[in-house]
């Protein structure tokens, strides 16, 4: 296993020593795993230095078990909080911080997993891709579906070596993946994207309120994040035939651009997974209900009508 890895600690010193243009190059993962795992396809892997698996479960649930050689992080570390928004993108210094405690080069791919069906670990993904690092991939159904396969398990807190050459942080491609309030506002009022609400009915209609406003942002469609789970498998992901299917007989179309969002682009980080998943041209609203809701000046819409 080590030999597809001869020369990794060389190139890793070439990219320090060169900087980011040949880092964008090099960051293809030597893994072949692709956006979205099974456990099986893991348990190989276990110990690899190249592979940083990352638990974004409960405290209590980390510290009773987690599979073996994973880094716990807590939410905390991925949002950036205002006054009227509770789960926005870290700015720079804050994701430079994340690469730190992740203690990734480059050379790494990162896997994710999570206690409730994939939320906060899809939203670590999208902090990845923000940042300009793309080796990454979500473990189906998290520490639910390792249990049920009998995978080892440990208690311990896991301690690595410092990394050298850390991963770079590289917004230039930040748009392809987050929009913001304003332009957001813009391609409402113009008709111009689909918006995908991934709350819960309730919250959708207004009936619940989480912000000084309810309702939803004009044109959203709703179909809750956790219905792409099966709750009967181990918070696996149902086939991805079933949730685009589901999806287009809301309406949505998969040839054109769709925003997502929820309360604080927690649940909706596994919303943007689906829709890379899907092929999708998806970009998440991270100021999301906490913002849009708590503004006076932004359109809303109750009741269970899109618009």
């Amino acid at each position: 296993m080590k030999n597809q890895h001869i020369g990794k600690k060389h190139c890793a010193k070439i990219i320090c020593a060169q900087g980011l243009k040949i880092e964008k190059r090099m960051t293809t993962s030597a893994f072949n795993f692709e956006l979205l795992i099974e456990a099986e396809q893991l348990v190989p892997f276990l110990g690899h230095d190249k592979i940083r698996i990352v638990d974004l479960s409960r405290s209590s649930v980390y510290d009773q078990l987690h599979i073996p050689h994973a880094l716990h992080v807590k939410p905390q570390l991925l949002v950036r909080q205002e006054e009227q928004a509770s789960g926005l993108l870290p700015d720079e210094d804050g994701l430079k911080a994340l690469i730190e405690y992740l203690n990734i080069s480059p050379e790494h791919h990162v896997v994710v997993y999570d206690d409730e069906g994939g939320a906060w670990a899809g939203r670590l993904i999208w902090n990845l891709h923000c940042l300009g690092f793309y080796n990454t991939s979500l473990l189906n159904g998290g520490i639910h579906a390792w249990l049920a396969a009998g995978y080892p398990t440990s208690a311990e807190a896991e301690s690595f070596s410092k990394v050298e050459c850390l991963v770079t942080v590289n917004l230039q491609h930040l748009d392809q993946h987050r929009i913001e309030y304003a332009k957001l506002l813009q391609k409402v009022e113009q008709q111009a994207i689909q918006v995908w609400d991934c709350r819960t009915s309730e919250e959708y209609t207004g009936q619940r309120l989480a912000a000084r406003r309810g309702g939803h942002i004009p044109s959203a469609q709703h179909f809750e994040w956790s219905t792409a789970i099966n709750r009967q498998n181990h918070l696996k992901l149902h086939p991805l035939e079933r949730t685009q299917q589901r999806l287009e007989q809301l309406g949505f179309q998969f040839d054109q651009p769709v925003v997502v969002y929820c309360q604080s682009h927690h649940r909706s980080g596994l919303a943007y997974i689906l829709g890379r998943l899907l092929d999708w041209n998806i970009q998440a609203y991270d100021g999301a209900w906490s913002e849009w809701g708590n503004r006076l000046d932004s359109p809303i819409i109750t009741g269970e009508s899109p618009a």
